[in-house]
Protein backbone atom coordinates (compact mmCIF):
# COMPACT_ATOMS: atom_id res chain seq x y z
CA UNK A 1 0.00 0.00 0.00
CA UNK A 2 1.36 3.22 -1.16
CA UNK A 3 2.54 5.57 1.76
CA UNK A 4 0.47 8.59 2.56
CA UNK A 5 3.27 11.20 1.76
CA UNK A 6 3.50 9.14 -1.84
CA UNK A 7 -0.12 9.63 -2.69
CA UNK A 8 -0.05 13.47 -1.46
CA UNK A 9 3.15 13.97 -4.08
CA UNK A 10 1.10 12.48 -6.73
CA UNK A 11 -2.26 15.19 -6.33
CA UNK A 12 0.58 17.96 -5.95
CA UNK A 13 1.62 17.04 -9.23
CA UNK A 14 -1.96 16.63 -10.85
CA UNK A 15 -2.20 20.56 -9.49
CA UNK A 16 0.89 21.22 -10.84
CA UNK A 17 0.05 20.13 -14.05
CA UNK A 18 -3.13 21.86 -14.31
CA UNK A 19 -1.22 25.02 -13.65
CA UNK A 20 -1.11 27.35 -16.56
CA UNK A 21 2.42 28.11 -15.89
CA UNK A 22 5.61 26.48 -15.73
CA UNK A 23 7.11 24.79 -12.69
CA UNK A 24 9.32 27.61 -12.15
CA UNK A 25 6.18 29.49 -12.01
CA UNK A 26 4.38 27.29 -9.75
CA UNK A 27 7.06 27.31 -7.00
CA UNK A 28 7.43 31.08 -7.04
CA UNK A 29 3.50 31.15 -6.68
CA UNK A 30 4.12 28.90 -3.56
CA UNK A 31 7.20 30.69 -1.71
CA UNK A 32 9.68 28.22 -3.16
CA UNK A 33 12.35 27.86 -5.60
CA UNK A 34 12.21 25.36 -8.14
CA UNK A 35 14.89 23.17 -6.47
CA UNK A 36 13.44 22.93 -3.41
CA UNK A 37 9.98 22.05 -5.08
CA UNK A 38 11.08 19.53 -7.36
CA UNK A 39 12.98 17.92 -4.13
CA UNK A 40 9.63 18.31 -2.22
CA UNK A 41 7.60 16.05 -5.55
CA UNK A 42 10.57 13.67 -5.90
CA UNK A 43 9.96 12.68 -1.65
CA UNK A 44 13.78 13.92 -0.24
CA UNK A 45 12.53 17.36 0.90
CA UNK A 46 8.60 17.43 2.54
CA UNK A 47 5.99 20.27 1.82
CA UNK A 48 5.56 22.63 4.69
CA UNK A 49 1.98 23.24 6.20
CA UNK A 50 2.45 26.64 4.92
CA UNK A 51 3.31 25.28 1.50
CA UNK A 52 0.34 22.82 0.79
CA UNK A 53 -1.98 25.80 2.27
CA UNK A 54 -0.72 27.90 -0.88
CA UNK A 55 -0.90 24.53 -3.30
CA UNK A 56 -4.41 24.11 -2.30
CA UNK A 57 -5.36 27.65 -2.80
CA UNK A 58 -3.64 27.83 -5.93
CA UNK A 59 -5.20 24.40 -7.40
CA UNK A 60 -8.70 25.18 -6.18
CA UNK A 61 -8.30 22.19 -3.87
CA UNK A 62 -8.31 21.82 0.22
CA UNK A 63 -5.33 20.52 2.25
CA UNK A 64 -7.62 17.72 3.15
CA UNK A 65 -8.00 16.55 -0.40
CA UNK A 66 -4.31 16.90 -0.52
CA UNK A 67 -3.45 14.63 2.17
CA UNK A 68 -6.62 12.59 2.16
CA UNK A 69 -8.07 12.22 -1.34
CA UNK A 70 -11.13 13.34 -0.86
CA UNK A 71 -12.87 16.46 0.44
CA UNK A 72 -14.59 14.93 3.04
CA UNK A 73 -12.17 12.52 4.61
CA UNK A 74 -12.61 12.34 8.11
CA UNK A 75 -9.24 14.12 9.83
CA UNK A 76 -7.70 16.59 12.19
CA UNK A 77 -10.65 18.94 11.98
CA UNK A 78 -13.65 18.86 10.93
CA UNK A 79 -14.53 20.10 7.12
CA UNK A 80 -16.91 22.49 6.35
CA UNK A 81 -20.80 21.78 5.71
CA UNK A 82 -20.70 24.27 2.95
CA UNK A 83 -17.28 25.04 0.80
CA UNK A 84 -16.30 27.51 -1.39
CA UNK A 85 -19.08 28.01 -4.11
CA UNK A 86 -19.52 24.99 -6.52
CA UNK A 87 -20.06 25.89 -10.37
CA UNK A 88 -17.22 27.77 -11.21
CA UNK A 89 -15.21 25.99 -13.89
CA UNK A 90 -11.54 24.95 -14.06
CA UNK A 91 -10.76 27.83 -16.69
CA UNK A 92 -12.61 30.51 -14.68
CA UNK A 93 -11.39 29.35 -11.16
CA UNK A 94 -8.42 31.71 -11.40
CA UNK A 95 -10.14 34.81 -12.14
CA UNK A 96 -12.67 34.36 -9.62
CA UNK A 97 -10.20 33.21 -7.00
CA UNK A 98 -8.42 36.51 -7.99
CA UNK A 99 -11.68 38.56 -7.19
CA UNK A 100 -12.41 36.45 -4.38
CA UNK A 101 -9.26 37.35 -2.64
CA UNK A 102 -9.41 40.95 -3.46
CA UNK A 103 -12.72 41.09 -2.11
CA UNK A 104 -11.83 39.52 0.90
CA UNK A 105 -8.65 42.26 1.56
CA UNK A 106 -10.67 45.07 0.69
CA UNK A 107 -13.30 43.98 3.07
CA UNK A 108 -11.12 43.07 5.71
CA UNK A 109 -9.59 46.13 5.83
CA UNK A 110 -11.69 48.93 4.81
CA UNK A 111 -15.05 47.01 6.43
CA UNK A 112 -17.71 45.01 3.98
CA UNK A 113 -19.84 48.54 4.10
CA UNK A 114 -16.90 50.67 2.76
CA UNK A 115 -16.17 48.68 0.01
CA UNK A 116 -17.63 49.24 -3.81
CA UNK A 117 -17.81 46.84 -6.45
CA UNK A 118 -16.08 49.08 -8.58
CA UNK A 119 -13.29 48.97 -5.52
CA UNK A 120 -12.82 45.34 -5.79
CA UNK A 121 -12.86 45.74 -10.10
CA UNK A 122 -10.55 48.28 -9.50
CA UNK A 123 -8.00 45.92 -7.75
CA UNK A 124 -8.28 43.10 -10.08
CA UNK A 125 -7.71 45.27 -12.94
CA UNK A 126 -11.46 44.84 -14.54
CA UNK A 127 -14.70 45.65 -14.92
CA UNK A 128 -17.38 45.85 -12.66
CA UNK A 129 -19.18 43.96 -14.87
CA UNK A 130 -16.73 41.27 -15.08
CA UNK A 131 -17.45 41.47 -10.77
CA UNK A 132 -21.10 40.78 -11.44
CA UNK A 133 -20.47 38.11 -13.63
CA UNK A 134 -19.21 36.02 -10.63
CA UNK A 135 -21.12 38.09 -7.81
CA UNK A 136 -24.46 38.97 -9.16
CA UNK A 137 -24.88 41.48 -5.73
CA UNK A 138 -22.96 42.86 -3.18
CA UNK A 139 -23.75 40.96 -0.86
CA UNK A 140 -22.60 37.68 -2.48
CA UNK A 141 -19.02 38.79 -2.09
CA UNK A 142 -19.94 39.18 1.94
CA UNK A 143 -21.00 35.40 1.98
CA UNK A 144 -18.10 33.96 -0.35
CA UNK A 145 -15.79 35.79 1.70
CA UNK A 146 -17.10 33.58 4.74
CA UNK A 147 -17.12 30.89 2.79
CA UNK A 148 -13.26 31.49 1.99
CA UNK A 149 -12.13 32.16 4.87
CA UNK A 150 -13.69 28.92 6.48
CA UNK A 151 -11.92 27.37 3.88
CA UNK A 152 -8.72 28.89 4.62
CA UNK A 153 -8.81 27.53 8.74
CA UNK A 154 -9.97 23.97 7.69
CA UNK A 155 -6.80 24.03 5.50
CA UNK A 156 -4.19 25.55 7.82
CA UNK A 157 -5.90 22.98 10.41
CA UNK A 158 -5.86 19.98 8.19
CA UNK A 159 -1.92 21.26 7.04
CA UNK A 160 -0.70 21.80 10.43
CA UNK A 161 -2.09 19.75 12.75
CA UNK A 162 -2.27 16.41 10.52
CA UNK A 163 1.40 15.14 11.81
CA UNK A 164 0.75 16.32 15.53
CA UNK A 165 -0.23 12.92 17.44
CA UNK A 166 -1.01 14.39 20.55
CA UNK A 167 -4.19 15.84 21.54
CA UNK A 168 -3.31 18.18 24.15
CA UNK A 169 -0.56 19.47 21.47
CA UNK A 170 -3.23 19.60 19.01
CA UNK A 171 -5.30 21.54 21.38
CA UNK A 172 -2.48 24.31 21.67
CA UNK A 173 -1.85 24.60 18.08
CA UNK A 174 -5.69 24.99 17.48
CA UNK A 175 -5.58 27.99 19.78
CA UNK A 176 -2.31 29.61 18.59
CA UNK A 177 -3.84 29.27 15.09
CA UNK A 178 -7.21 31.35 16.12
CA UNK A 179 -5.21 34.14 17.58
CA UNK A 180 -5.61 37.73 15.60
CA UNK A 181 -1.87 38.15 15.21
CA UNK A 182 -0.80 40.94 13.01
CA UNK A 183 -1.70 39.58 8.95
CA UNK A 184 -3.57 36.99 7.56
CA UNK A 185 -5.14 35.92 10.96
CA UNK A 186 -6.02 39.65 12.07
CA UNK A 187 -7.89 40.23 8.73
CA UNK A 188 -9.65 36.83 9.05
CA UNK A 189 -10.35 38.37 12.58
CA UNK A 190 -12.12 41.04 10.93
CA UNK A 191 -14.23 39.17 8.61
CA UNK A 192 -15.63 37.19 11.45
CA UNK A 193 -16.31 40.00 13.29
CA UNK A 194 -18.42 41.76 10.25
CA UNK A 195 -20.14 38.48 9.81
CA UNK A 196 -21.18 38.05 13.11
CA UNK A 197 -22.38 41.91 13.29
CA UNK A 198 -24.16 41.66 9.46
CA UNK A 199 -25.76 37.75 11.07
CA UNK A 200 -27.62 39.35 13.78
CA UNK A 201 -29.07 41.89 11.46
CA UNK A 202 -29.87 39.53 8.32
CA UNK A 203 -31.56 36.19 8.64
CA UNK A 204 -30.17 34.77 5.48
CA UNK A 205 -27.15 34.52 6.62
CA UNK A 206 -27.43 32.84 9.97
CA UNK A 207 -27.40 29.41 8.63
CA UNK A 208 -24.02 29.35 6.28
CA UNK A 209 -22.76 31.56 10.24
CA UNK A 210 -24.50 28.67 11.93
CA UNK A 211 -22.65 25.81 9.66
CA UNK A 212 -18.95 27.18 9.49
CA UNK A 213 -18.76 27.69 13.48
CA UNK A 214 -19.82 24.32 13.73
CA UNK A 215 -17.10 22.96 11.94
CA UNK A 216 -14.92 25.42 14.24
CA UNK A 217 -17.00 23.89 17.56
CA UNK A 218 -16.39 20.21 16.01
CA UNK A 219 -12.79 20.42 15.47
CA UNK A 220 -12.05 21.37 19.30
CA UNK A 221 -14.31 18.61 20.12
CA UNK A 222 -12.95 15.71 18.98
CA UNK A 223 -9.93 16.88 19.91
CA UNK A 224 -11.15 16.96 23.34
CA UNK A 225 -12.89 13.42 23.10
CA UNK A 226 -9.63 11.61 21.37
CA UNK A 227 -7.12 12.87 25.14
CA UNK A 228 -10.33 11.83 27.10
CA UNK A 229 -9.65 8.66 24.80
CA UNK A 230 -5.80 8.87 25.32
CA UNK A 231 -6.05 9.94 29.07
CA UNK A 232 -4.43 13.09 28.66
CA UNK A 233 -7.66 15.02 29.62
CA UNK A 234 -10.05 15.01 32.54
CA UNK A 235 -13.50 13.21 31.86
CA UNK A 236 -15.46 16.47 31.51
CA UNK A 237 -18.09 17.10 28.91
CA UNK A 238 -16.24 17.72 25.63
CA UNK A 239 -19.31 19.32 24.29
CA UNK A 240 -19.93 22.15 27.29
CA UNK A 241 -16.23 22.82 27.75
CA UNK A 242 -15.56 23.54 24.17
CA UNK A 243 -18.87 26.08 24.55
CA UNK A 244 -16.65 27.40 27.24
CA UNK A 245 -13.12 27.65 25.79
CA UNK A 246 -15.05 29.10 22.04
CA UNK A 247 -16.72 31.78 23.99
CA UNK A 248 -13.08 32.63 25.39
CA UNK A 249 -11.98 32.43 22.53
CA UNK A 250 -14.60 34.96 20.94
CA UNK A 251 -14.67 37.46 23.71
CA UNK A 252 -10.61 37.45 24.05
CA UNK A 253 -10.40 38.14 20.57
CA UNK A 254 -12.88 40.76 19.75
CA UNK A 255 -10.79 42.82 23.08
CA UNK A 256 -7.85 42.33 21.30
CA UNK A 257 -8.86 43.27 17.87
CA UNK A 258 -10.71 46.06 19.20
CA UNK A 259 -7.73 47.14 20.91
CA UNK A 260 -8.79 47.25 24.49
CA UNK A 261 -6.08 48.44 26.84
CA UNK A 262 -4.01 45.30 28.44
CA UNK A 263 -5.40 43.10 25.80
CA UNK A 264 -2.60 42.03 23.62
CA UNK A 265 -2.22 38.69 21.59
CA UNK A 266 0.42 37.64 24.18
CA UNK A 267 -1.74 37.83 27.05
CA UNK A 268 -4.79 36.35 24.94
CA UNK A 269 -2.60 33.56 24.88
CA UNK A 270 -1.37 33.31 28.36
CA UNK A 271 -5.38 33.10 29.68
CA UNK A 272 -6.42 30.54 26.89
CA UNK A 273 -3.27 28.20 28.06
CA UNK A 274 -4.31 28.75 31.49
CA UNK A 275 -8.27 27.96 30.74
CA UNK A 276 -6.86 24.47 29.14
CA UNK A 277 -4.13 23.39 31.81
CA UNK A 278 -6.71 24.28 34.78
CA UNK A 279 -9.70 23.05 33.57
CA UNK A 280 -8.82 19.91 30.62
CA UNK A 281 -5.81 18.45 31.43
CA UNK A 282 -5.63 15.98 33.66
CA UNK A 283 -2.82 16.39 36.48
Amino acid sequence: MRDTTEALRERVREVLFSHPGSQREFAERIGLDATKLSKSLTGTRRFTPAELTQIAEIGNVTVNWLINGSDEAETVAAAPRRSARAGIERGDSGRYQQILDAAWHLIAERGYHSVRVSDVAEACGTSAATIHYYFPGRDDLLTETLRYSVKQAFDRQVAELHQIEGAHDRLLRLIELQLPTPGLLHLEWSIWLQVWNESSLRPELRMLHSDSYTRWHETIARTIRQGQRDGVFADTDPEEFTVNLTALIDGLGIQVLTERPGRSVARMREVLRDFVEREIVRH
